[in-house]
């Protein structure tokens, strides 16, 4: 086996592409916010988030329609070099940061917003190597 993505179900996809592309500052493989579907990196790092819309997967399961699109469902880790520079660049663009910067244990800082469907992005700045 062999893991090819992580995928975030949305409902609103507009607001969360741009959510990650404006906000958060990844790069989109192509431009494409209406949906249903996108894929944005990081400057660095093979890692990927991949946006759905809902209703597309709905079609060969329907619950997954039903689902609030409030309830936490995924939390994204996005390493970043300086965890405060990264937090005042996202408060800049128009974001709300929830939490942090704060330290978790003694390896890293971390702070945590939301994208428009409620999804934690927690972001890291790592105080000591792996």
């Amino acid at each position: 086996m062999e893991l090819t993505q992580i995928r975030l179900l949305v409902t609103d996809f507009p607001a969360v592409y741009r959510f990650y592309r404006d906000v958060l500052g990844l790069t989109p493989q192509f431009d494409n916010e209406e949906g249903p579907y996108a894929k944005l990196s990081p400057a660095r790092g093979a890692a990927a988030i991949a946006l759905q819309a809902r209703e597309q997967v709905a079609v060969l399961l329907p619950d997954v329609a039903q689902g609030p699109a409030t309830e936490v469902r995924a939390l994204v880790a996005l390493r970043v070099d300086d965890l405060d520079k990264a937090v005042a660049g996202i408060r800049q663009r128009g974001g709300t940061v929830d939490a942090g910067p704060a330290p978790m244990g003694d390896r890293l800082n971390v702070a945590y917003v939301r994208d428009p469907e409620g999804n934690v992005v927690e972001l890291q700045e790592w105080l000591t190597p792996r």
